[in-house]
């Protein structure tokens, strides 16, 4: 026999206080990746060449916008349309549905860039690990192309059958007359295509767990090489690995409390009724994008030089518009 949980509800402040939360957080993701969009893409409007690092930052960052905006959606749609004790809308559903499709391109374009570092610092000794490396290195664009083009099969398969069997279970149901079973049904279909379109994620995790593996070993035989010749862990090549290292450890753990707070937050929603719950981890899984997006600009010498020129830029214009000011005043 079924039994009903209590649906827990929250107040108005909590309500409040969450929307306001979920506007910083969606103002300090645009803000961050659309810096980093904006000073890669005025480099091709200035017919600059863009390496394949700042190609795939270029990718990573429209893939995190769009991130933004849906968890946004969620979070609105949360607030004011999802009702605890109505099972869940198709509008919802959907928002879910392209938030795993577009967190899945962010992993593959991440596993990208991870097998990029590794083809581009660490230093191979066999012959097939270096050809392998300058196979990557120069077909970067191509593999973010097939990356993509994977991606959107998954997510093709995973539409298919989210609605076949939703079909499936509205006939089979309106031959059985029976709400609360078509409901349980209902919620155990839709937790079982989120877990089907994440199977998808599982080649380009692996990748980059493989790629940031060997990173962290070439780190450690390096550490061992430069104190046995010169007793100094200090030089270029070990920035280099650190700089990559924070970027593609912080992408993991970012990305494990991101998958982990989805994971967590459709039976906190769809079982157990718990909205506050859901709503923390909305916030954790919109911090974490924006969260990166900051690694990636400390740790990339193009995007903190332009940061470092913001102020400078903002004091010419206010200059500018001093001097325009002013300028009738000198003409009398």
């Amino acid at each position: 026999m079924l039994t009903l949980t209590p649906v827990s509800t929250v107040s108005y402040e909590t309500k409040i206080a969450f929307l306001f939360l979920s506007i910083l957080k969606f103002a300090v993701g645009i803000l961050t990746n659309a810096f980093i969009f904006l000073v890669n893409f005025w480099d091709m409007v200035k017919r600059q060449p863009l390496g394949n690092c700042d190609l795939l930052l270029l990718c990573l960052s429209i893939n995190r916008l769009l991130l933004h905006g849906l968890l946004f959606l969620d979070a609105i749609h949360l607030i004011y349309f999802q009702k605890m004790k109505d099972p869940l809308s198709y509008n919802y559903q959907a928002i879910i549905m392209l938030w795993m499709t577009a967190n899945q391109v962010s992993l593959w374009i991440t596993t990208c860039l991870s097998l990029l570092y590794c083809s581009k610092i660490v230093r191979f000794s066999h012959t097939f690990l270096l050809c392998l490396a300058s196979w990557i290195s120069r077909k970067i664009c191509q593999m973010l192309l097939v990356s993509l083009l994977f991606s959107s099969i998954c997510a093709v398969l995973c539409l298919w059958d989210f609605f076949s069997r939703s079909h499936f279970l509205v006939t089979s149901v309106l031959s059985t007359n029976n709400t609360e079973l078509h409901l349980q049904f209902t919620k155990f279909d839709f937790f079982y295509s989120f877990l089907f379109c994440n199977g998808g994620s599982i080649p380009p995790f692996l990748s980059f767990l493989v790629s940031s593996g060997v990173l962290i070993v070439s780190l450690g035989s390096h550490l061992r090489t430069m104190k046995a010749h010169t007793g100094d862990s200090r030089d270029l090549s070990l920035e280099a690995h650190v700089k990559a290292l924070a970027s593609l450890v912080s992408f993991l753990c970012f990305y494990m409390v991101s998958f982990c707070a989805a994971l967590i937050s459709l039976p906190l929603l769809m079982w157990w009724h718990k909205k506050l719950g859901v709503m923390v981890c909305i916030g954790m899984m919109a911090a974490c994008p924006s969260g990166h997006a900051a690694i990636l600009i400390s740790g990339n010498a193009k995007l903190r030089k332009s940061v470092k020129m913001i102020p400078v830029w903002a004091q010419s214009s206010l200059k500018v518009r001093k001097d325009h000011k002013t300028e009738p005043e000198t003409l009398c």
